[in-house]
């Protein structure tokens, strides 16, 4: 269900996207048991009730909503809002960062066939990169790598995905605080109304000589010469 590597932070992204943990710290320990399977311990304050989380049916790679019975089990995370109108980047270097992330996709030059989620700042430096085969899983490991680091939340930073934007990847960003959220892909009329309702400017069909901006295009910003 996940490629494997960055399991810890793929295990702390997943537990703060799903709103089970705020922060780091909400975890007391990680031990991988198997390739398969961790067991996580909760620090005794966190208040964990599992039968908010349960899926009906099996989940797989490529899953976000898979086995959840309705959106609004979507919407109990807990969302870091972005500034209003901060922070802003300009055309020219969105439209570089699909040919940066290529180049930094070392697991996709290998099997031309795996998703990319990765954090620029807004001169368009590249500050962190995760992939696999689940494009909701590479979101969440960027995520977690972030929360380890104590590198959160994101409102001034800019996320990158290498595929189309769902729904439930909007949702993840939001609750990273993500300000901007770039995709090579389409969004989904559902990305674009939680993106609006997030105070998300959403980015997609972005390519090197043009892009799509769906809400809060005031954070989109031609240079000054």
């Amino acid at each position: 269900m996940r490629t494997p590597g960055a399991d810890e932070a793929l295990i702390y992204g997943y537990l703060f996207t799903e709103g089970i943990i705020h922060r780091a710290s909400d975890i007391a320990t990680v031990k991988l048991i198997s390739p398969t399977e961790a067991l996580v311990t909760l620090q005794p304050e966190v208040d964990f009730r599992p039968d908010n989380y349960h899926r009906f049916g099996y989940t797989n790679s490529s899953c976000g909503l898979c086995g959840k019975t309705d959106l609004e089990q979507l919407q109990r995370t807990f969302f870091h809002f972005p500034i209003p109108g901060k922070p802003t980047v300009s055309p020219a270097i969105l439209t570089q960062l699909p040919d940066l992330l290529a180049q930094q996709q070392e697991v996709f030059g290998h099997t031309g066939g795996i998703h990319a989620a990765a954090l620029f700042n807004t001169a368009g430096k590249l500050l962190a990169l995760q992939e696999d085969v689940g494009r909701h899983n590479a979101l969440d490991k960027l995520i977690g790598s972030s929360l380890q680091q104590a590198q959160f939340p994101w409102r001034d930073k800019l996320v990158l995905l290498s595929g189309r934007i769902s729904f439930e990847l909007v949702q993840k960003a939001a609750s990273a605080g993500t300000p901007l959220l770039a995709a090579i892909g389409a969004p989904s009329s559902l990305a674009i109304q939680l993106a609006e309702e997030n105070g998300i400017t959403l980015i997609g069909f972005l390519r090197q000589d043009r892009l799509n901006v769906y809400t809060y295009p005031e954070r989109v910003v031609a240079s000054k010469s």
